[in-house]
């Protein structure tokens, strides 16, 4: 049996051909009549089946016997697991109030939107997810604040752009959100001229013909000197600014002083470069702007974004074929059950006195503050949180500051995870529930994620011992707890969010996907101005700066001089590979064979001062904490620039043991070195993962 779907194996979303025998599934291919993806499939969808069939993957409830990472324990069924656990979140939710129940979930999941509606119907304000602060939440709110609206590059229609700036975004290896790497790499094939800014020529940046490698942090800086070149130059867009937009006036005042010499001394790139970058991409058009998460991994987020999404508007490259476009929005909105949280509860979400742009009422998706959450299961500050439900998070590999994270694991009166395999948090869990993999759910998914251009459905097809649905797992235990939301089931949702297109699930299931002509041109900026604001309102009356600013990081060459006697190298984290997802797959042969070993990139200067030869082991350390791993020598990063992995740990330190080795955990992990410390950015509490200080020096 061939049946079609769509790969979740990553938050991609390519099409799918499923080739299931005996239950099973035994093959996946690319689906050649995907309108997205034509065809395409990278290497973890093609190893769907190995992740599908894993002996390791879980097979039934698990409840611990032992002490918490003991791997310790014994079976139990559905009804007795969800019992168990329902009972005991109602007595912590009656005894210390629902906030002191925190619910986690990985990125970019089928389920993500079932577990906020689940949180809001329980009435606990402290759910999250790793990313929301540090990738996507600030882009996604700023171009609501400066747009009305989200925006993805248009690279689906018939007008190709002529211009594309990749910024701190990396698609031809994450191919994230439903903005694939196939769609990428047709528009690099035509007559387009390209821009990489990102300290590493990645595996987009070896495509493009012009590569800014700026020092880590630095991307406000350049983002305004870009601004007030195009503006001194005459290359902004006078139509589109005098019509749709609000603001230039004072933008064009506050950029002044913001030149390519003043950047060039703080980014690191030339003057000259910079200049033929705002150019390029102020007169080339149409033209798309690619960002990434690489612009929020700071304590400047929120400005640093502003400044790039106000170069898109100054172009006049919103909402134009070819250019970066205004959503669909196709399918009715998730009811996530906000009205259900009682405004008391909100007021004690973790963050909400803050970061208002995060936890306050103002936010575009209302979560806690990771660091704040953990430091509340830690040290019962501001109180303590006494419960964790995780679903498809592995917050060990995934929050910075892992050993903190553990000790908070191991102070909770209820953990509980669920999951495709044993995780390194799954292992401190009171409760281990098996997950469905993708060829195993019914979804439907809106495509790009926010925008919504086009939609699809998936039909589970296959089923693995027990494992079953997060949203399942949510919806039973919701009937248990009386919850309001017990009355429609997921599958209810997705036939609800279907309406706006007249086809139920089973219909468009059986299709796989709907993809209407896309409107151009709508320009209905949903902002108080009913304009594009560079001057933010919004921002100004929250009492922040209604313009863009650049801050220096605090940990850098300039901000602690102090510390480059040790540390005389920037740090960046979150390489990424096609091989895994975040902290997923290291236990797939066909994937591990691949890539054996966690890789550090360097330069060669680097690696001659450091005395480190190509594929030497290596200790790369900070202030915080130290790691180990596989040295990649290239000339495709910045000099000074050390750029570690991502989401490593080692399964075959744990199954083959009843007492796991915590260096497991922690001898690749990333986050070892990153900070969980102030400052954080003042609007979303984003915490540094990038621009900060290292060495490396040969194990």
């Amino acid at each position: 049996m061939i049946q079609r779907s769509v790969c979740r194996s990553c938050h991609g979303g390519c099409g799918a051909l499923v080739y299931v025998e005996n239950g099973k599934v035994v093959k996946v291919k690319g689906d050649l009549d995907s309108p997205i993806s034509r065809g395409y499939m990278c290497v973890k969808g093609l190893k769907s089946h190995e992740i599908a069939n894993h002996p390791d993957r879980l097979k039934v409830p698990l409840k611990r016997i032992g002490e918490r990472g003991q791997n310790k324990w014994a079976e139990i069924s559905w009804e007795a697991a969800l019992d168990e656990i329902a009972g005991k979140i109602s007595e912590l939710k009656s005894s210390f109030g629902p906030e002191t129940i925190a619910i986690g979930q990985g990125t970019g999941r089928h389920h993500y939107m079932h577990v906020v509606r689940f949180a809001n119907a329980l009435g606990t304000p402290n759910w999250y997810e790793p990313g929301l602060a540090q990738c996507f939440i600030p882009r996604i709110t700023v171009s609501h604040l400066t747009y009305g609206g989200f925006v993805v590059g248009d690279y689906y229609g018939s007008v190709k752009p002529k211009c594309i700036l990749f910024w701190a975004h990396n698609p031809l290896v994450t191919s994230a959100d439903g903005e694939l790497a196939p769609a990428v790499m047709r528009a690099l094939h035509g007559q387009c001229e390209t821009i990489s800014v990102d300290p590493r020529r990645t595996e987009t940046g070896k495509r493009c013909k012009l590569w800014l490698p700026l020092r880590p942090g630095t991307d406000a800086a350049l983002a305004l000197a870009m601004i007030n070149h195009i503006i001194k130059q005459n290359l902004y867009d006078s139509d589109f600014i005098e019509h749709y937009t609000v603001g230039f006036i004072e933008l064009k005042d506050h950029v002044s002083k913001y030149t390519t010499a003043w950047a060039k001394g703080i980014t690191q790139v030339a003057a000259k470069d910079i200049e033929k970058a705002a150019e390029i991409y102020a007169s080339v058009k149409p033209g798309i702007l690619d960002w990434g998460l690489g612009l929020e991994q700071n304590s400047n987020s929120l400005q640093t974004v502003r400044a790039v999404a106000i170069l898109r508007a100054i172009t006049g490259n919103l909402d134009v074929p070819g250019g970066d476009i205004l959503g669909m929005n196709i399918l009715k909105s998730y009811p996530v059950l906000k009205d259900k949280l009682p405004t008391e509860s909100s007021q004690k979400r973790i963050g909400a006195e803050e970061f208002k742009l995060l936890s306050g009422w103002r936010a575009y998706m209302p979560s806690a503050h990771i660091p704040g959450l953990f430091k509340a299961i830690d040290k019962g500050i501001p109180y303590r949180v006494r419960a964790l439900l995780l679903f498809g998070n592995n917050p060990l590999l995934t929050v910075s500051n892992p050993q903190r994270t553990l000790s908070a694991l191991r102070r909770l009166d209820l953990l509980v995870a669920t999951d495709l395999f044993m995780t390194p948090s799954a292992l401190q869990a009171d409760y281990v529930l098996p997950a469905a993999f993708w060829p195993e759910i019914n979804h439907v998914s809106g495509m790009p994620l926010v925008v919504e251009n086009y939609v699809y459905a998936q039909r589970a097809l296959t089923s693995y011992y027990s494992a079953r649905q997060d949203e399942w797992i949510i919806d039973e235990l919701s009937k248990r707890l009386s919850l309001p939301s017990q009355d429609m089931s997921y599958m209810d949702i997705f036939n609800h969010q279907l309406g706006n297109i007249g086809k139920g699930f089973e219909e468009l299931a059986e299709k796989g996907a709907y993809c209407p002509p896309h409107e151009y041109y709508k320009y209905r900026f949903r902002t108080p101005s009913k304009k594009v604001e560079l001057y933010s309102s919004v921002l100004k009356r929250m009492g922040y700066a209604p313009l863009p600013d650049y801050v220096e990081p605090p940990e850098s060459p300039v901000s602690t001089p102090e510390l480059l006697n040790d540390y005389p190298y920037v740090l960046i984290t979150g390489g990424r590979c096609r091989e895994f997802f975040h902290s997923e797959h290291r236990q797939i042969k066909g994937l591990r064979e691949r890539h054996p070993d966690p890789l550090v990139e360097l330069h060669p200067e680097t690696a001659k001062a450091a005395g480190v030869a190509d594929g030497d082991r290596v200790k790369i350390s900070t202030p915080r904490g130290e790691i180990r791993m596989r040295a990649k020598v290239t000339v495709d990063i910045a000099p000074k620039v050390i750029s570690v992995e991502h989401g490593w740990w080692f399964p075959e330190d744990i199954f083959p043991t009843l007492a796991p080795d915590e260096d497991s955990f922690f001898r690749s992990n990333a986050n070892v070195l990153t900070a969980d410390t102030p400052p954080y950015d003042p609007a979303f509490g984003s915490y540094r993962l990038r621009g900060l200080l290292c060495s490396i020096k040969k194990a």
